[in-house]
């Protein structure tokens, strides 16, 4: 693997406390509440799960995209967080039966991710801190403005996510015609939305 000299990147934290790394290769800034995950593999699972919405995701595994991504591995429609933090990342992969390689599925649905941040010590602050809100950016030069753009993001708290992941049209799985058939049913989006807001900030 040839080596490639990437743009620095940095990871913004609500109460002003700053992680540095570099870019994966998507320039841009994104923000959300900054959460964790610490399972060893399944990363294009988590990314797609909808439980995930709107957040920035620390993977605490050391290497991500080292086996791709597969088509059959969604969790949803699409990617559902809104960038990825991690320590190492996989450009080439090795899985005979992947679809392509993880840089070029994040930019095919404009994913920032940055990588070589300490997520050790990012997670130690989380646990200590609490969730909070972040800005991950390319645009290392320009902090003020990032702190201002961060301050206009609305908490988690309180807010109604549920109706932004929930399918909008009825769809069947397995056969169609199957004599015995099980239904899923709305039973309340408003309704469980907090509960869903409150599932999110445990992670």
């Amino acid at each position: 693997m040839k080596y490639q000299t990437r743009k620095k990147a940095l990871v913004l934290l609500a109460d002003g406390t700053i992680f540095y790394g570099k870019s994966v290769g998507i320039e841009g800034t994104s923000t959300g509440e900054i959460c964790f995950n610490t399972g060893m593999t399944g990363y294009q699972e988590i990314f797609t799960d909808p439980s995930y919405f709107g957040q920035l995701m620390v993977a605490t595994n050391a290497h991500i995209g080292n086996y791709g991504v597969n088509n059959k591995e969604v969790e949803s429609d699409g990617i559902k967080i809104s960038g990825l933090i991690c320590r190492n990342f996989s450009f080439t992969h090795s899985r005979e039966d992947s679809d392509g390689n993880l840089k070029d599925w994040f930019i095919e649905h404009n994913l920032v991710a940055i990588s070589d941040v300490d997520t050790r010590a990012l997670v130690a602050y989380i646990r200590d801190n609490g969730a909070m809100n972040a800005i991950i950016s390319t645009d290392i030069d320009n902090i003020d403005s990032l702190k201002k753009q961060l301050a206009e993001v609305p908490s988690m708290e309180g807010l109604e996510l549920a109706s932004k992941v929930s399918t909008k049209e009825p769809y069947f799985v397995g056969d169609e015609n199957a004599p015995i058939k099980i239904s899923a049913l709305d039973i309340g989006i408003k309704k469980y939305s907090k509960k869903l807001s409150k599932k999110r900030s445990l992670y």
